[in-house]
């Protein structure tokens, strides 16, 4: 099978988190196109889908600086080089939440913007256990759990803005996944 074929790479931007490219590219049927913009990310990332005893749902209100708002969004986050997708989401869940958690199932993975980057999410489901109370306040103003239905109400509402956190919820609450 024929696939696309990168002619040459100008650098726009690198970073230890992001890089920007230019690429020339020939298509299969010998199409040409010169500058081709292309994101690469450093790490893949995953969202968690944290359920407690009363099968509620965790969530955090993100600083959003991008947008300037506050987010209520699932945890999420990047995973480490040598981490595995369940140990980035037990430690994002502990750094962003304080709880401990068990009981994980990676449920999905997906390229959210696959015509431009190489960006990949995985998302997680797992239990919670007890919990400590602290987590960084500086990337997250508050922890709540929430309950099924008023997540469902607050996609409705379109206030789950994150492109993460809504596809993750849809996914796990349409039944589309076990």
């Amino acid at each position: 099978m024929k696939r696309p074929k990168r002619l040459s790479r100008e650098v726009i931007y690198e970073s230890n988190w992001i890089s920007l490219y230019a690429d020339k590219v020939m298509f299969p049927a010998g199409r040409v196109i010169d500058r081709h913009h292309m994101i690469e990310f450093a790490s893949e990332a995953v969202g968690v889908i944290v359920e407690n005893e009363n099968h509620e749902l965790l969530f955090v209100h993100a600083y959003r600086y991008t947008l300037d708002t506050i987010e209520w969004e699932i945890v999420t986050g990047g995973i480490d080089p040598n981490e595995t997708i369940v140990e980035a989401a037990k430690r994002e869940v502990f750094e962003e939440s304080g709880y401990e958690t068990f009981d994980h199932q990676c449920i999905y993975s997906f390229n959210p913007t696959n015509g431009i980057s190489d960006q990949t999410f995985h998302v997680v489901t797992c239990r919670a256990s007890e919990g400590n109370g602290e987590f960084d306040r500086n990337e997250i103003k508050d922890v709540r759990w929430i309950s099924r239905n008023e997540v469902g109400k607050m996609i409705m509402e379109k206030s789950v803005k994150d492109g993460f956190t809504l596809p993750a919820l849809l996914l796990f609450l349409g039944g589309w996944v076990e």
